[in-house]
């Protein structure tokens, strides 16, 4: 490690970093003796990689295995890689973590790249690039959105994400401050984050029962540029905070969250929509987005930054014009009140409501352990190779619950819970 390096490190309060290591471990995953580990993260995230580690192996973890990487190793493919390698992904890899992921071993990621790493390069090749390794994730991805397994993701502030999300600062001060926000939002920086874990789980789950007791067959939201009507999957169920995996672990998928969602109706979205966050996406910056729905599909898109690159997304496939997901989340909430954009979904879904589109999750269905996928299929669930968020709440949105028989209830008023 450089100087440089370790002034950078030396920027993040050590205690707050080891107490978001051990949350990760006893709150994110619920880690069970005997269990193994996959983990993946960035280089630069190597003093939290290992602390991760240390607090695993005290709860009693089998193996843990991390896979690193690295941004200039990314920029060299793109830069010197041959064409027809950004058709091909390493299939033989995704196929090995299904099988891990079949033999019950949790799973944690640690995000924290620059979000803008991808900007300067050839939009084709980050399409093509990121379809392929979607196709080959495929057997992977279907453990995590099938929930088969506890898995986790939470956060380390790498100089390069820091320099994205404070961009007039020194690069040690910008990590700091960076730094200070995740353990804010990831409540870790009071004495007791396990005690606040649980009692913000509870509160989320105060939100989800009420919820989940109204039935609602649709969600009408309305504001500034907004009349959108999404209709909920039938059998649909609302989930937030810590939920229970097909192993039967209770886990916290995303450290932070302050978000509740359920599975919308693939063909039951009408209206238009615009967003009320910018959207970072593989390098790329889409802001103003605004779409019109027609059964279920989007029909026209436009972006006032960023159009060429959404509409690639939107021709992944079928899926990917429909939406997977609809989440609640306060305009009060603590991510919304920093007033930080931190351009990392992670964080910016839980600044404001959003929609998702592609891919559904099936654990967002009554008894959907039990489903197959020409179930979830039947009940509206949505399939694709995407799932992206973007925000579109703020604090002039209204969402109506839509019951069964028309009758509505107000849920959201000026951005906050009716």
């Amino acid at each position: 490690m450089t100087t440089h390096q370790r002034s950078i490190v030396a920027s993040i309060d050590p205690v707050k970093l080891d107490r978001l290591a051990e949350v990760a471990v006893k709150v994110g995953l619920q880690l069970r003796e005997g269990q193994d580990l996959f983990l993946t993260a960035p280089v630069a995230a190597l003093p939290l990689v290992r602390r991760i580690a240390e607090h695993a192996y005290k709860a009693g973890a089998g193996l843990v295995t991390p896979i690193l990487s690295d941004e200039e190793l990314t920029l060299a493919r793109y830069r010197f890689a041959n064409d027809a390698s950004f058709d091909r992904a390493p299939a033989w890899l995704y196929e090995g973590v299904a099988k891990a992921f079949s033999a019950n071993t949790a799973r944690l990621a640690i995000v924290g790249d620059n979000p803008m790493l991808l900007a300067g390069q050839d939009p084709a090749k980050v399409s093509r690039a990121n379809r392929a390794n979607s196709l080959a994730y495929q057997p992977a991805l279907e453990k995590i959105a099938g929930f088969d397994i506890n898995w986790n993701i939470v956060a380390y502030p790498t100089a390069s994400w820091a320099r994205q999300v404070f961009p007039g600062e020194e690069e040690h001060v910008a990590v700091a401050r960076l730094a200070e926000a995740i353990f804010a939002a990831s409540r870790v920086d009071g004495e007791d984050p396990i005690g606040a874990w649980q009692a913000h789980n509870a509160a989320l789950k105060l939100r989800t029962s009420w919820l989940n007791g109204e039935r609602f067959a649709a969600l009408h939201f309305t504001g500034p540029g907004t009349d959108l009507t999404v209709g909920l999957a039938d059998g649909h169920e609302w989930h937030g905070g810590a939920s229970t995996a097909k192993n039967g672990i209770t886990c916290n998928p995303n450290i932070p969250t302050e978000e509740v969602f359920t599975t919308p109706h693939a063909a039951r979205v009408e209206g238009h929509v615009v967003s009320t966050k910018p959207l970072s996406y593989q390098g790329t910056l889409i802001d103003g987005i605004q779409v019109r729905f027609e059964g279920g599909r989007i029909v026209e898109a436009r972006a006032s930054r960023g159009e060429e690159v959404l509409n690639k997304v939107l021709d992944t496939d079928e899926g990917a014009r429909r939406l997977g997901e609809v989440a609640l989340v306060p305009h009060s909430s603590p991510i919304s009140k920093s007033g930080l954009l931190f351009y990392n979904t992670l964080f910016d879904e839980n600044a404001a409501c959003h929609i998702a589109l592609g891919q559904c999750y099936a654990k967002c269905f009554e008894r959907g352990s039990e489903l197959t996928a020409d179930e979830i299929a039947a009940r509206g669930g949505n399939k694709s190779l995407i799932h992206i968020d973007w925000m579109i709440g703020s604090d002039e949105i209204d969402i109506d619950g839509i019951r069964q028989d028309g009758t509505r209830v107000p849920v959201f008023r000026k951005g906050e819970w009716a």
